[in-house]
């Protein structure tokens, strides 16, 4: 008996054969190129992911990052909309 349990991104790949492969190679973005991309460490990474820095979906013991999620949220510098971050307006309207 096999108990162990699949990988849905895999089981969307297997489920859906017309699409590109390209696509699906570089769906996801691993640990190790985020820590290249940013100059850090792999430990850092997982830091930032279990801090929920950055955009990745744990799913028992691995993390799951997409390359979308990631690309945005490195274009943002990370800020979120909802981050507490509040901004002035540049200007004020007076009526």
């Amino acid at each position: 008996m096999n108990n162990q349990m699949s990988d849905p991104l895999l089981d969307y790949d297997s489920a859906h054969p017309g699409d590109a492969p390209e696509a699906r190679l570089t769906s996801r973005i691993s640990v190790p190129e985020i820590a290249r991309r940013l100059g850090i460490g792999r430990l850092a990474v997982y830091s930032m992911l279990e801090q929920g820095i950055m955009p990745g979906i744990r799913l028992g013991r691995r993390w799951i990052i997409t390359r979308h999620a990631y690309e945005q949220w490195e274009c943002t510098c990370g800020v979120r909309n909802s981050a507490g971050l509040h901004t002035r307006p540049e200007v004020t309207v007076l009526n």
